[in-house]
């Protein structure tokens, strides 16, 4: 007789982990199935984001922010540096040491929460008298078939591979790959200027690189504020990195040179020779033998398991959450999918209002929104108003020398409600929580503006905006 659970997750990232922990909080028999495997061929919980992603990439992140403060910020401090020098090794070890502890963490949970771990591989077979059915391949190829009352798919996504473009996992890299350079390479392209594509070519940047980031789109960070996004575009441009946008590549070849990159742009055919590339083009949802025939569980056309509001699947008891189904690709909303997955499966109230998930590009300046942008207010119609506050008049900001950008909030001209708040400069990946907070209750900018906020703060910045969708602002001209 197979094993039976209450609950059995499969996958166990950032929306699979946590499912299973409010399952078993929820006082219920839940396993967790995960393959993941590193290159060293050792096995981790965490998926993507804390093994290859989110977690790694914000440590190389920090560490050559400090690297470049270092070089070009210090000296306005009064603070003389000389002969600075940088040791990839130890950054990479330093990162490595971080998520070794981040993963090894989440089977401290597990055993806290009462989650069977199970290393391996899971497939959901088609249901037998309302019962689901999981195939549980071990590490070492022993097969069992397990039963459950609820079944979770957190399979997460995998990066997306270009025809054109095919990874060797030496020269042409996905963004894993990005994570474990050796050694700076002296020339860097990096395909896709998206969150990914942006934090690694900000990170080999500030090391050394010459950095050369081909976009396809004609327009710059299309999803984000376009008010942002060209004060961001503007300010990566001085840091060094060269963007070129309607960029469509075509190919490549490996040469004694390096690898050539083939791409065409309004001015035609072009080419640019460099040692590294970075392909960071998205991520496609990872359905790879997770589904055996029959199960009944839909994928749209673009591969992502069909879902309801409430995650349901569709089969009975089925549900799936985080990178396989609808909506952005972000650790922090499969996180909230698990956690309500979890909470509807043990009978108690959850959702998520996908109207409020913030967004964060880690670069320097960080990006950061919340709600609508702009042009999505204006296309709908609905009469608007504006506030704008620069970092470069907040106190705290100039006191920091981080003085890039601007806090951008947007609200309804009839009801005063916050539609939507965008953010470039200082910890605005911080800053945004405030935002979405609010949000989260229908704010008014009303409700900002009465908000008290200490003084010398960055979410100063937010405080001001508030008043200035008024023209009411103190510390700026208002316009």
């Amino acid at each position: 007789m197979s094993e039976q659970y209450d609950v059995i997750v499969i996958g166990a990232g950032p929306a699979g982990y946590p499912a299973a922990i409010r399952a078993g909080q929820n006082k219920l028999k839940v396993a967790c199935i995960d393959g993941w495997q590193n290159r060293d061929g050792s096995y981790a919980f965490g998926g993507t984001c804390l093994n290859a992603g989110c977690i790694p990439s914000k440590a190389l992140l920090e560490s050559s922010e400090l690297y470049h403060r270092a070089q070009h910020e210090f000296a306005v401090h009064g603070i003389t540096v000389s002969g600075v020098a940088f040791d990839v090794a130890t950054m990479q070890a330093r990162k490595n040491k971080i998520v070794k502890s981040s993963t090894q963490g989440i089977t401290g949970l597990f055993k806290g929460a009462g989650v069977t771990a199970l290393v391996g591989h899971g497939k959901l077979l088609k249901s037998e008298g309302g019962v689901n059915k999981v195939e549980f391949s071990d590490k070492d190829g022993k097969t069992q078939v397990l039963s459950a009352r609820h079944v979770v798919l957190a399979s997460g996504s995998t990066p997306t591979e270009l025809k054109s473009l095919q990874f060797d996992g030496q020269d042409i890299v996905d963004s894993w790959g990005a994570l474990e350079f050796a050694a700076v390479p002296k020339r860097l392209g990096v395909i896709g200027a998206g969150v990914i594509g942006l934090e690694l070519g900000s990170v080999w940047n500030r090391l050394g690189a010459q950095v050369v980031v081909l976009e396809a789109l004609e327009s710059f960070l299309p999803m984000a504020d376009q008010a942002v996004a060209a004060e961001a575009l503007k300010n990566f441009k001085k840091q060094g990195l060269e963007i070129k946008l309607g960029a469509k590549v075509s190919g490549a070849s490996k040469g004694k040179e390096g690898v050539t990159l083939k791409y065409s742009d309004a001015s035609g055919e072009q080419t640019v020779v460099v040692d590294k590339v970075v392909v960071a083009v998205g991520r496609r949802p990872y359905t790879k033998n997770l589904l055996a025939e029959g199960t009944g569980v839909e994928l749209d056309e673009r591969g992502f398991v069909k879902v309801d509001d409430e995650c349901r699947t569709g089969v009975a008891n089925v549900w799936a959450v985080g990178d396989l189904v609808r909506g952005p690709m972000l650790a922090h909303k499969g996180k909230e999918e698990g956690v309500v997955v979890a909470d509807l499966i043990a009978g108690k109230h959850g959702e998520v209002n996908y109207k409020v998930i913030p967004s964060v590009i880690y670069t320097a300046p960080e990006i950061a929104w919340v709600g609508l942008t702009e042009q999505q207010v204006k296309a709908s119609g609905r009469p608007y108003k504006i506030g704008s506050f620069p970092f470069m008049a907040a106190g705290r900001a100039r006191a920091m020398e981080a003085t890039a950008g601007f806090c951008k909030m947007i609200a309804a001209t009839d009801d005063d409600e916050v539609l939507g708040v965008h953010i470039i400069g200082p910890m605005a990946g911080e800053l945004i929580a405030e935002a979405v907070l609010a949000m989260e209750y229908s704010a008014s900018t009303e409700d900002f503006q009465r908000t008290v906020h200490a003084h010398p703060t960055l979410s100063e910045a937010v405080h001001e905006a508030a008043l200035a969708v008024d023209k009411i602002a103190i510390d700026f001209p208002n316009r």
